[in-house]
């Protein structure tokens, strides 16, 4: 009976906005303890931001979201094979060929925050201060440690685009790649005192528990977008589309983009909210 219900809120708000689906949800007992899938990034789940971020539209809406937390390139596979329905990542060229594939629709901008190189205190390399492209070159030419992700996150795409405009294939026992999310990523970096590139957001969740520092910022190769897409319904006609629209309307809400602008670590703040422009 549920299903049926959901499937005609699908027809009926098909070409309604993500507001109105939300005020139908409100008002339909019937979708009570719903569950959606969100796919999302380990530096998202790292931060902390799920935590403030999601039990409100649960509480609010009586829809469970079970967060599934992997590297955005497994995030959109995941979307592309229909076994989630929403995905929340950070690698605009792959999120954009997501939507043109035919599998994702209705993608809106959530937040931004920035890529740092971070490193030893004692920066054997000497990249305090340079650019991005110029750091992985300091890096690369004395073999100092680096520790990349290796997963095709957003985090190792744009990593790899970096390296790309360096002329420099990075290999040899200098360079790991740790198939893991970032989180763990820097804790293996932090125990062999080797260069990473992360996220901002995550970086300040852990750097309480690292003894690596910021060494390069502020490079505009280094912004870092997110953005949310609702996997395809008719790509994938058995998503929670109506539940998935109403989670893309609530975080991209001003409620929702209050939470990202409010939250912070250590007193800093993690995200900056970019729905509205």
């Amino acid at each position: 009976m549920e299903r049926f219900y959901i499937m005609k809120l699908k027809r009926l708000f098909s070409s309604f906005s993500a507001a109105l689906i939300i005020v139908a949800l409100a008002a339909s007992p019937a979708l009570a303890a719903e569950r959606i899938r969100l796919a999302t990034t380990t530096s998202t789940e790292n931060s902390g931001l799920l935590y403030v971020l999601l039990p409100p539209f649960e509480k609010k809406y009586d829809i469970r979201v079970d967060v599934i937390a992997v590297g955005t390139g497994k995030a959109l596979k995941l979307g592309e094979n229909g076994d989630v329905d929403v995905v929340l990542v950070h690698a605009r060229e792959a999120e954009d060929k997501f939507v043109e594939n035919g599998f994702g629709v209705n993608r809106r901008d959530v937040m931004y925050n920035d890529f740092v190189i971070i490193g030893p205190k004692t920066d054997p390399a000497g990249i305090k201060g340079s650019d991005a492209v110029s750091a992985l070159k300091k890096i690369a030419a004395k073999q100092e440690n680096f520790t990349s992700r290796g997963d095709e996150s957003g985090t190792h795409k744009k990593e790899k685009k970096l390296w790309g405009q360096t002329g420099v294939v990075p290999a040899g026992g200098w360079y790991l790649q740790t198939g893991q999310g970032m989180g763990a990523t820097l804790q293996i970096a932090d125990e062999k005192q080797a260069y990473c590139l992360v996220d901002r957001g995550t970086y300040i969740a852990y750097e309480d528990k690292i003894e690596l520092i910021i060494l390069c910022e502020g490079d505009e190769r280094l912004f870092n977008p997110y953005g949310i897409i609702a996997v395809n319904p008719k790509r994938q006609p058995y998503v929670n589309y109506v539940q998935a629209m109403a989670l893309i309307g609530w975080i991209t809400s001003p409620a929702g983009q209050k939470i990202i602008g409010e939250f912070k670590k250590n007193g800093k703040l993690l995200f900056h909210p970019s729905a509205y422009k």
